[in-house]
């Protein structure tokens, strides 16, 4: 049997590659004649860099980025695809990670780092450049970024401002004349895992600014300002840069990306097609997938719903691994998954959630490769029972599946072992 583990990180425990790995030393204990392969996966924040390398090949380069205060910090970018493809990630220059929690103050950060980044990938010559907007500290509208890259924003007497988010409103003017021209002939794409417009209610400073430390009185002068700023990016540029989904993404960074020309992508989309994740899962005949919570996100886009979607598509059983799920069964069977485990019981603190993490999930995957087990060893059934799969059956379209083929051979052994 062909077993794909393709799971995403458990968010404050496991990295993606640890998940996965920790999965397929279970399955091989109990599974050894089975093919494992493990496709850690991302959404485009935390992680991203790691996981396209490691699916793909590449290398890591270190460059020196401005932090969301101006700091000078090192921060990492991959290339694959022969040095021809750049995938960096905004947070590791403009995120939260960089700030202790009495340093975040979204009216003094900005994105300055994320376009030092785009700048050392410029330079480097890539012809394409892939940018996560994940886990940002910042709210300045991407006014950093664009800074950067060589945008000015002028006051009402001429002077440059210096890129914060207390400043977009003092913007009158912007100077387009030192915009690195090589971005115009550089394919650009950002993952982005939210459909945020840039203002109102729903844009980003009301829904994220709180994460970034901003009070309710900070949120009502950035979201005046980020309005003033908006108007001035739209008067350079055919695209909306207020409504499209995205443009609020990463404090506002996706509508600076829509400026530049860039293509905002869903984040399991960008990443499944950068490691091939549908060959991968057609060439399967069982899929593994999970994160750390399952939830009403997870319903909408995030990196397991993308799974189930390409496994449903071929035909695939998937099984989720969760460390907690919190939508019922009807949920996450109208996404595809053929079964979920979680592998917290009991309510705990974070601190032994995190502690555990590793143990539990090796547990419940070792549980779950255990009963495969023994279904590959159950005797042959007769031919009639070929139908007959419970409980909670492995979905398996027999139209698709001939009797002899190893997936219908297991999903007949697995009936033997209910009946």
């Amino acid at each position: 049997m062909r077993i794909l583990i393709a799971p995403d990180h458990f968010k404050g425990s496991m990295r993606a590659h640890e998940v996965a790995e920790i999965v397929r030393a279970s399955f091989v204990r109990y599974l050894p004649h089975a093919h494992c392969t493990p496709l850690p996966l991302a959404d485009g924040g935390d992680g991203t860099m790691a996981v396209v390398v490691a699916a793909l090949g590449g290398s890591f380069q270190t460059v020196r980025v401005r932090d969301p205060l101006g700091r000078l910090v090192q921060a990492r970018m991959a290339l694959v695809d022969c040095s021809r493809t750049a995938v960096l990630e905004m947070a590791t220059a403009s995120g939260l990670l960089r700030l202790s929690s009495a340093q975040r103050n979204p009216l003094e950060t900005s994105t300055l780092g994320t376009g030092d980044l785009l700048r050392a990938a410029l330079d480097l010559g890539v012809k394409r450049i892939v940018l996560g907007i994940g886990g940002s500290a910042t709210n300045d509208g991407g006014m950093g970024m664009l800074c950067a890259l060589g945008v000015r924003f002028l006051d009402a007497g001429g002077q440059e401002l210096a890129p914060a988010g207390k400043h977009l409103a003092a913007i009158r003017k912007l100077d387009l004349s030192g915009l690195d021209p090589r971005l115009a002939h550089t394919q650009f794409e950002v993952i982005c895992d939210v459909d945020n417009p840039l203002l109102g209610p729903q844009g980003a400073t009301w829904v994220y600014g709180p994460q970034k430390g901003a009070t309710t009185s900070m949120q009502a002068l950035l979201e005046e300002g980020m309005r003033c700023y908006a108007g001035h990016l739209q008067r350079h540029c055919p695209r909306d840069v207020v409504h499209s989904p995205g443009a609020g993404a990463a404090g506002g960074l996706g509508a600076a990306c829509i400026f530049l020309g860039a293509r905002l992508r869903p984040g399991v989309e960008a990443i499944a097609e950068l490691v091939d994740l549908e060959a991968r899962i057609a060439a399967s005949d069982l899929v593994i997938t999970g994160e750390g919570c399952i939830d009403e996100q997870t319903l909408h886009g995030k990196t397991v719903a993308g799974v189930l979607r390409l496994a449903r598509k071929h035909d695939k059983p998937t099984i989720v691994i969760a460390g907690r799920a919190r939508i019922g069964r009807e949920d996450w069977q109208n996404l595809g998954a053929s079964a979920l485990f979680t592998t917290l019981s009991d309510v705990l603190p974070e601190a032994d959630i995190v502690a555990t993490a590793a143990a539990n999930l090796e547990r419940t995957a070792a549980s779950i490769a255990a009963v495969l087990g023994l279904c590959s060893q159950a005797p042959e059934p007769d031919s009639g029972d070929l139908g007959y799969i419970s409980p909670a059956p492995l979905p398996c379209r027999r139209e698709a599946q001939s009797a002899d083929s190893p997936l219908s051979r297991w999903a007949a052994r697995r009936a033997w072992l209910f009946h």
